[in-house]
């Protein structure tokens, strides 16, 4: 007996977004999570057309493929716009969100309800790894920009665009 196509398993796909200006250890704990729980993951990386970044949106989708691609489930694109329809477009139902405080937990609260009012969409949050629960891409800049040690907060395709980007003449 087979299967109909009506009655094959659905794709289950999640999206992971944000602005990853670079990605860091604490982004790639939350992707490879979703990857484990979902059949296709999202990585929507934000264009902020008023804010300038250190990488642009192509070499921040560049690393991410680069630290991304042992998971084979990973998609990266870039977004503007509302993230819901982005997960409209792409018959995604779900938002994953890592969570390092409560201070994150209110902002993401207030959005998750916006984008569930808005679409039905659902978020789910993930507690971050305790290890990266003080990691924020503006932080690793930041020291990186002092030349401190960043080496063990992004993986070592991002310190090295970091390294090359920052240097100084």
């Amino acid at each position: 007996m087979t299967r109909t196509e009506s009655e094959e398993t659905p794709v289950r796909r999640a999206v992971c977004p944000g602005s990853f200006d670079p990605i860091t250890n604490g982004h790639l704990d939350i992707i490879s999570r979703a990857s484990r729980l979902y059949d296709e993951v999202y990585v929507a990386v934000m264009i902020n057309k008023s804010k300038q970044g250190l990488f642009t949106v192509e070499e921040r989708i560049d690393l991410i493929h680069q630290v991304t691609a042992e998971y084979g489930n990973v998609r990266v694109e870039a977004f503007h716009g509302l993230l819901v329809d982005f997960c409209k477009q792409r018959d995604i139902p779900a938002i994953v969100k890592g969570l390092r405080a409560v201070s994150d937990f209110d902002y993401e609260l207030q959005m998750a309800q916006m984008n569930n009012g808005l679409s039905g969409v659902e978020t789910l949050f993930v507690p971050t790894n305790p290890t990266y629960s003080f990691l924020s891409s503006s932080l690793v800049k930041e020291v990186a920009a002092w030349g401190g040690d960043v080496s063990h907060l992004v993986p070592p395709v991002v310190l090295q665009a970091l390294r090359g980007r920052l240097s100084r003449p």
